[in-house]
């Protein structure tokens, strides 16, 4: 059967998002048509919407409406210490879901990748190196993902910290908690026994 271009359109338009193939998209799409066209309108509303308002917080560059986020903003967390480097918006909603780090974020939107073009500038490292450079800041938490670009990343930002004069520090990485070691692979092991603590 033959589908309409505007039906072609919509399919398309959901394979934008990740990891949604054609059949994924056209599921998606059929469901809408078929059985919520209500939700599909209230979807494309919110999405306008998001899309035209969302923008980056000024100081950390993580996802907000307003020109502070609500961590930035806060009163309790403004002179913090301690700056807290991820890669993306969802990594700040990891850790604060936590409820035990209580400083700063900056988010790079991304990691170094010089294949893709993506450098310094791109991460927004020179906003950071602003932030570093008062008086406020100690600490500085690397917590980049654990691939080559994340820890390439995050010695880059190390070096950073040594010529501000700031202390940088690297999350751990190792055996997940109720892991078993027979099912966890080589490199995290290692890296485990390499980041051994005394008890």
């Amino acid at each position: 059967m033959k589908t309409t271009p505007l039906i072609n359109q919509l399919v398309d338009a959901f394979k934008v998002l990740p990891g949604v193939g054609n059949k994924s998209a056209q599921r998606m799409a059929y469901h809408l048509l078929e059985r919520n066209r209500e939700g599909g309108i209230q979807l494309s509303q919110v999405l306008h919407d998001a899309m035209q308002h969302v923008k980056h917080c000024s100081q950390c560059r993580t996802f907000t409406e307003a020109s502070l986020c609500d961590i930035c903003a806060s009163p309790t967390r403004a002179d913090s210490a301690q700056i807290c480097i991820v890669e993306s918006p969802q990594d700040v909603l990891a850790i604060e879901q936590t409820a035990e780090y209580k400083g700063l974020y900056f988010v790079l939107m991304g990691h170094l990748s010089p294949i893709d073009g993506v450098g310094p500038a791109e991460l927004g490292l020179d906003k950071l190196n602003e932030l570093m450079s008062k008086d406020t800041v100690k600490e500085v938490i690397l917590a980049t993902n654990p691939t080559v670009e994340g820890e390439a990343t995050a010695h880059y930002i190390a070096q950073m910290c040594k010529s501000q004069g700031v202390r940088a520090t690297r999350i751990a990485h190792g055996v997940p908690v109720g892991g078993e070691l027979e099912y966890i692979d080589g490199n995290t092991l290692s890296r485990a026994l390499s980041g051994r603590l005394d008890v």
